[in-house]
């Protein structure tokens, strides 16, 4: 297969987990004879500082042109400190999710058995974890009217969805629960929002389609405490966008580290796959950034193409790396040497020859360059 991938490694820790991604996307097009080229694009921090935009027009046609989007990381603490900035990095995201009509965000979340211990939680309430979030990605109040009043006084940011954005997210949700174990939790505020009173009123009608799938409904407050408490409970989720963001978040407290958390966002023509994590400026050029979330999300590309044989040995080579301790700090207590590019140098390695997985340790446990 010859994809064309359009990659945009932004802001912070963005680049060198991007760069780890990449080169396992490119040990899997050798392993398996594909052909995947890769083109370079600005976006966040880094394209204001270029080009005075966080989304420049050249970066737009790059992805439309491209068959995915590989996206690493936005933000700048210099821009957080600012609430008078203008032109922020986040608008960047904000508008290629806009810009390709990424209106569906699916976000796995998985308790891995090596780390159950790395979890705040305890062990019995998170084991066998497995989660689906769908989360709407272009309505709702981060793309809804923003006001400020004349003295900066009183601010407003307008919440509005229409039937056709619900609707199309939950019939994907629908029929990923088909696929799974047949429960969808819708997850709104519709005690309180008039969104999410329309978001229950459409889901209901669009579930007698799918009698298969048992339909629940949990208060946004509720599934916070809920999925800490028993996240067992829930297989797929589906909510409106700032819901998502929130859930999502705190379920890395369920996996150890947010740097687990892959995501893709699928719209009617485009794909983009993103760790879910920020830039993490403090960790920038330390060496220190998980780059599994970015690894897993190359995986998540791979299955949108149906090579499920590629996906398959980067989740294989992912799960070895944690079952070896093969990890950076932020889930590593045992060794002190592994590095971002360590990590990634192993999971390429595996790929190439996955029965020399001890010798490809050895190496990068070392701290040699790999030789097999």
């Amino acid at each position: 297969m010859k994809l064309k991938i359009a990659v945009l490694p932004g802001d912070g820790i963005g680049p060198e987990v991007i760069s780890e991604a990449v080169k396992v996307l490119k040990a899997i097009a050798l392993a398996f004879e594909h052909t995947f080229t890769f083109q370079y694009g600005l976006v966040g921090a880094a394209a204001i500082d270029a080009t005075k935009s966080a989304l420049p027009e050249a970066t737009i046609n790059l992805c439309k042109k491209a068959d995915a989007v590989l996206f690493g990381a936005i933000g700048d603490t210099a821009y957080d400190i600012d609430p008078n900035a203008k032109i922020r990095p986040e608008q960047g995201l904000l508008g290629i999710r806009k810009a390709l009509g990424l209106h569906t965000n699916i976000r796995p979340v998985i308790a891995y058995d090596d780390l159950l211990n790395k979890s705040s939680l305890k062990v019995k309430q998170i084991k066998d974890t497995n989660i689906l979030i769908y989360r709407e990605l272009t309505g709702g109040i981060y793309f809804g009217e923003r006001k400020l009043s004349k003295d900066g006084n009183t601010a407003s940011d307008l919440c509005e969805y229409h039937r056709f954005e619900i609707e199309r997210i939950a019939h994907a949700a629908f029929k990923a629960a088909q696929s799974r174990k047949r429960k969808l939790m819708l997850v709104d505020k519709a005690n309180v929002l008039e969104t999410s009173r329309l978001w229950r009123r459409v889901v209901q009608e669009l579930a007698k389609q799918y009698p298969n799938v048992k339909l629940d409904y949990m208060f946004i407050d509720n599934a916070a405490v809920e999925l800490i408490m028993n996240p067992r409970q829930f297989d797929v989720i589906l909510t409106e966008n700032m819901f998502g963001d929130i859930l999502s978040e705190e379920a890395s407290v369920i996996v150890g580290s947010i740097g687990l958390l892959a995501s893709a966002s699928r719209g009617d023509k485009h794909a983009m796959f993103e760790p879910i994590h920020g830039a993490f400026s403090k960790a920038k050029n330390k060496g220190i950034a998980n780059p599994i979330a970015s690894i897993l999300s190359a995986a998540m590309l791979l299955d949108h193409f149906d090579l499920a044989d590629e996906a398959a040995l980067v989740r294989e080579a992912v799960d070895k790396s944690l079952k070896l301790h093969i990890t950076t700090p932020d889930l590593n207590t045992k060794y002190d040497n592994i590095s971002t590019s360590k990590v990634g140098d192993f999971i390429e390695d595996f790929i190439n020859n996955p029965e020399e997985t001890n010798l490809n340790f050895t190496n990068i446990h070392l701290g040699q360059s790999t030789i097999i």
